[in-house]
């Protein structure tokens, strides 16, 4: 009787014990066939992912069989042609969690990890993911699949845009790696320097390292917008660049224009609304000045741009924005908690 008992005991056990597979089969081809080896460094602090409950089944979100194998696996699995360089992951935090409510839960996940290029004298940043997302039962019953689904979409993501992203010039030793975030951001100019060098930047390395495109200037229209950068016969619309400086100002290029952007002791911020990051895409948008103007008849009207122009940034700055950091290692935008949504 006795056995029994502890037989049907270990049942329960086992069958109240679940994984979820993080499938790792979404694509990640590099097209430019770019490295030729790739290795992942696991630095997590806790190597347990985390779980989900599932009708009172505890359902454990794994990696088949260790993430340093699965994702070596997977990148050699659609990259078979070789490159010549060194690329390497490394993982910071992959952590899920629940909130559990009287009528539905909460599934939480935090990821953070970053990418490498290894060369003789260290490891060089390239690319990196911060991210945190939250998946309500009330969406989806299956919130461990979705939540294992999100970890292989943002890694997948931070792959292939790794690919073709700007390598740091700055090498890093491997006893370094914790501690990367502190090195480089100790190395930006544009976080130190009083003066500005005016003129346009082409992605967020060149901006966040103080290196302006060499020979451009910024010509505004009649109403003192920015509309293109110049240099002799070659003319760019502004929009295509990353930011600007103009007059000792910096600008950040968004999609429905451009803001100034502030600094303080904790790094560069921009003051936007979410109408002008995300803009509908069903908003009426009318561009002006090669590309620069404002969304004509939408939510957002007369808030597109902190011009230079004065009337137009008097008239923005009557409206609320909201304060959002730009991560200096990769110029994405750090996203405050509840970003747009009405108090």
């Amino acid at each position: 009787m006795k056995k029994i008992f502890f037989f049907l005991l270990f049942s329960g056990l086992f069958f109240a014990q679940k994984t979820e597979v993080i499938d790792l089969s979404k694509s990640i081809k590099d097209s430019k066939n770019t490295y030729k080896s790739f290795s992942v460094i696991d630095q997590r602090p806790n190597k347990e992912i985390g779980s989900i409950l599932f009708h009172k089944n505890q359902v454990n979100i794994v990696f088949e069989n260790d993430p340093s194998k699965d994702i070596s696996d997977w990148f050699y699995k659609y990259n078979t042609a070789r490159g010549n360089d060194e690329l390497v992951l490394l993982l910071e935090n992959i952590v899920i969690s629940e909130d559990i409510k009287e009528k539905y839960s909460i599934g939480k996940l935090e990821l953070r990890a970053s990418t490498f290029k290894k060369k003789d004298d260290g490891y060089h940043f390239v690319n990196r993911i911060d991210t945190v997302t939250t998946i309500s039962s009330r969406n989806t019953p299956y919130l461990s699949q979705s939540l294992a689904k999100k970890i292989t979409l943002s890694l997948a993501d931070l792959l292939k845009d790794s690919y073709s992203k700007t390598t740091w010039e700055f090498g890093i030793s491997e006893n370094d790696l914790a501690s990367y975030n502190s090195i480089l951001m100790d190395k930006l100019d544009i976080l130190k320097s009083d003066t500005l060098k005016e003129g346009v930047y082409k992605d967020s390395y060149s901006f966040f390292t103080h290196n302006p495109e060499p020979g451009y200037t910024i010509e505004t229209n009649s109403k003192g917008v920015a509309t293109k950068a110049a240099k002799g016969d070659d003319k760019k619309p502004i929009r295509n660049f990353y930011a600007f400086v103009h007059n000792g100002v910096p600008y950040k290029i968004i999609p429905v224009g451009y803001v100034e952007i502030f600094r303080d002791e904790m790094g560069l911020f921009i003051e936007v609304k979410k109408e002008e990051l995300f803009p509908e895409s069903n908003s009426t948008m009318i561009m002006l000045g090669g590309g620069i103007g404002g969304l004509i008849g939408s939510i957002v009207a007369n808030a597109a741009i902190v011009a230079i122009d004065a009337n137009a940034a008097k008239k923005r700055k009557a409206m609320a924005g909201t304060e959002v950091s730009l991560d200096p290692l990769t110029g994405n935008y750090i996203l405050p908690e509840n970003f747009g949504k009405s108090k």
